[in-house]
C-alpha cells in the first residue's frame, strides 16, 4: 500500500516535471442545470390519476393521498380510496395519515429551524440518560452523527425493545449496551439514535419535541393537521386507519401502531395538504408565502451527504448517501435528488421525492402495510416527467424490494415442521422460572394448566405460547412492528440460560436464570 508520504512525493514529482509548461489547470465540470419544462411536468401530472388508480387496483391498498409541488405551486392534490375498509368515508387531501419514517426529514427541518447555525449540527450531543457503549464515542457524538445514522449503533437498535413495550427512557438508557460499529465510518439506520439527537435538541430548549415542532415548523408553516403525538392522530376525525394484507389478498385494519417512543423518527402524522406546504418550504430554501420559516443555510445543511448509505452495486452504479434525515443522491445529470420512505409493517407506507434544481416534489401517503405503492407512484411520476412515459414497471420493482426487506430477519429454520426423530422435551421444571437479561429485562417461563409453556417478555408483560420443536428447543410467533414469524427459543437447563433467536442478532438475546 502506498503511504501518504509516498503519494505526496509522487505528486510533488509530477508537479516539478510540468513546471514552466503552459498547460492550464483543468476546469471543473459545469454545474447541472434544470432540464424539465412546464410541459413535461404537466404530462406527468396528467398521468397521475390513471397511475394511482392502476397501482391501487394491483395492490389493493385501501387509501392514498398525493401532493405535487412545482415552482412553489401545488399543481396536484388529491385523495383516493377509503380511509378504513368497511367504512364508506373516502380519503381526501385533509385526511390524516401516519407518515412513519417520513417523519425524519420533517424532524430535521425542525432541527434546522431551532439550531440556526449549520455548525451547531456538529456540536456534541448531550442527553441525560443516553450513552453509547464506548465512552469516547459518547463524549464526541454529535447531532449530525445521530441524525445521519453514523453513530455506530446497530441497525434498528432499540426497535425490539419498543415492540416489547418499553418506553423511550428505558430504550435510550439501554442503548449503552448495544455493540458499536466504527464511529462515523459505518451506516446503520437507527430510529432511536435519531430520536436521541432530536430529543437532545428539545431538552436543550426546555421543551417537548411536539411543542418544539409546532412552534418551529407546524404553526408558522400553516401545517394545521400535523403532529408528532399519536393521540392527535387518533383524535383526528378524518384519519386513515392502518391496514395489513390478509392471506386471501384483502386488507384489514387489524393493528394500531403507537410510535410515540420514537416520535421524531417515526411519530409524525399529517395530510397531503400540509405536506404540500412543507414541500414548498423545502423547495424554496426555507421560505413560505414570502415569509422566512427556516434559515436557508441550516436547511441546506440537511440536504448534504453525511455518510455513504448505499455503495454502488457495479462500477457504473451511483453511490447513495444519507444526509440529515434525507436519502441524498445525484442522478445522471448531476442533479441532487432527495427522498425518504416511511413504512409501518402494521399498516402504513409513505414516500417523498424532490428534485430541488427543478423545484419539483411529490409526496404520497397510504394506509396499507408496505408493498411499494408510494415509492412506485413517485418513481413513475418522475420517470414520466423525464421521458414522457414510464420506462419500467416501477410497482413490480419496488414491490420486489419491499418483499426482500420483509424476508430479512426470518429464521432459516421452519419451526412449524419438527425434524423427523425429534427428541422429546424435558420436564417443565427444567425450563420454568425467571431469567434476567441486562438489555431486554426479565423473561418468565411458566407452565399452564393445559400442560403448555408460555414465555413472558417486556414490562407489561407480553405472553407468548411456546411450541416444542426438538429437545430443549421451542418456538413462538413474534408480534409487533418488527415481527419475523416464528423464532427459536433455545434452553440450556444445565446452566439455566435461554437464548431467544430473534432478539439475538446483536448477541444480546441470552437470558440467565437464578
Amino acid at each position: 500500500m502506498r503511504t501518504l508520504r509516498a503519494f505526496t512525493a509522487a505528486g510533488a514529482a509530477a508537479l516539478l516535471a510540468t513546471a514552466g509548461t503552459a498547460t492550464a489547470a483543468p476546469s471543473p465540470p459545469p454545474a447541472p442545470t434544470a432540464q424539465l419544462t412546464d410541459a413535461q411536468v404537466d404530462t406527468a401530472v396528467r398521468r397521475l390519476d390513471a397511475t394511482v388508480a392502476e397501482m391501487m387496483r394491483r395492490t389493493g391498498v385501501p387509501g392514498l393521498s398525493v401532493a405535487v409541488v412545482h415552482d412553489d405551486k401545488v399543481v396536484y392534490l388529491k385523495g383516493f380510496g377509503l380511509r378504513r375498509v368497511g367504512d364508506p368515508a373516502t380519503v381526501n387531501p385533509d385526511t390524516v395519515f401516519q407518515v412513519a419514517s417520513l417523519s425524519k426529514p420533517i424532524s430535521s427541518t425542525v432541527a434546522a429551524g431551532v439550531l440556526k447555525d449549520p455548525a451547531d449540527f456538529d456540536r456534541h450531543t448531550e442527553l441525560p440518560g443516553f450513552a453509547l457503549k464506548d465512552p469516547w464515542v459518547t463524549s464526541h457524538v454529535t447531532t449530525a452523527d445521530l441524525l445521519s445514522h453514523r453513530s455506530g449503533l446497530p441497525d434498528h437498535a432499540g426497535d425490539l425493545l419498543e415492540d416489547l413495550g418499553y418506553d423511550r427512557a428505558y430504550i435510550l438508557d439501554h442503548l449503552r449496551l448495544a455493540p458499536l460499529s466504527p464511529f462515523r465510518a459505518s451506516y446503520a439506520y437507527t430510529n432511536f439514535g435519531f430520536t436521541a439527537g432530536a430529543e437532545a435538541i428539545a431538552r436543550s430548549r426546555g421543551a417537548t419535541w411536539q411543542k418544539l415542532s409546532a412552534d418551529t415548523l407546524f404553526k408558522p408553516a400553516g401545517m394545521t393537521h400535523t403532529s408528532t403525538e399519536f393521540q392527535a392522530f387518533v383524535d383526528a376525525p378524518d384519519h386513515a386507519a392502518t391496514h395489513v394484507k390478509n392471506a386471501d389478498g384483502t386488507w384489514s385494519p387489524r393493528f394500531v401502531r403507537d410510535p410515540d417512543a420514537q416520535a421524531p423518527a417515526g411519530g409524525v402524522s399529517s395530510t397531503a395538504r400540509d405536506m404540500s406546504r412543507w414541500l414548498r418550504l423545502q423547495l424554496s430554501g426555507g421560505t413560505l408565502d414570502g415569509k422566512r420559516i427556516i434559515p436557508a443555510d441550516t436547511l441546506a445543511r440537511t440536504h448534504l451527504p453525511e455518510i455513504v448509505s448505499q455503495p454502488p452495486a457495479s462500477p457504473t452504479g451511483r453511490t447513495g448517501f444519507y444526509g440529515l434525515g434525507w436519502n441524498v443522491g445525484y442522478d445522471d445529470a448531476g442533479r441532487l435528488r432527495l427522498s425518504h420512505s416511511g413504512a409501518f409493517e402494521l399498516g402504513a407506507n409513505t414516500a417523498v421525492t424532490m428534485l430541488p434544481l427543478e423545484k419539483l416534489g411529490i409526496v404520497v401517503l397510504t394506509n396499507g402495510a408496505p408493498v411499494g405503492l408510494p415509492d412506485a407512484v413517485a418513481a413513475d411520476f418522475f420517470d414520466t416527467a423525464e421521458h414522457g412515459k414510464a420506462t419500467t414497471d416501477w410497482l413490480a420493482l419496488t414491490g420486489a424490494l419491499y418483499a426482500q426487506i420483509n424476508a430479512e430477519g426470518r429464521s432459516p429454520t421452519d419451526y412449524a415442521r419438527p425434524p423427523a426423530g425429534a427428541k422429546p422435551a424435558g420436564e417443565d421444571s427444567a425450563y420454568t422460572g425467571t431469567y434476567e437479561n441486562p438489555y431486554y429485562g426479565k423473561a418468565t417461563v411458566a407452565a399452564t394448566s393445559e400442560g403448555k409453556l408460555t414465555l413472558s417478555l417486556g414490562p407489561e408483560p407480553m405472553v407468548f405460547p411456546l411450541t416444542h420443536y426438538d429437545g430443549d428447543t421451542f418456538s413462538f410467533e413474534t408480534a409487533g412492528e418488527n415481527a419475523v414469524g416464528r423464532t427459536g427459543v433455545f434452553f440450556s437447563p444445565s446452566d439455566r440460560t435461554v437464548r431467544i433467536e430473534y432478539l439475538d442478532a446483536d448477541h444480546l438475546g441470552t437470558f440467565t436464570g437464578g
